[in-house]
């Protein structure tokens, strides 16, 4: 009984640490998505920035 408790419970972290890492992975992924989509939207707020400026400079021109 104590082999077979001990045996369970080595095949139980086992699993764990297999699992852990698929998790662990998977949390790696989506964190480097994650990155990827903020640096996609500091570039449209760096564009709509511009698209701002530019319009405040043709409305100066137009009221000037």
């Amino acid at each position: 009984p104590v082999r077979q408790v001990s045996g369970l419970a080595e095949q139980l972290e086992e699993r764990l640490f297999h699992l852990y890492g698929l998790h662990n992975e998977l949390i790696q992924e989506r964190l480097q998505e994650l990155a990827e989509v903020m640096e996609r939207v500091g570039q449209a707020e760096a564009e709509l920035r511009q698209v701002c400026r530019t319009v405040e400079a043709a409305y100066r021109d137009l009221c000037l």
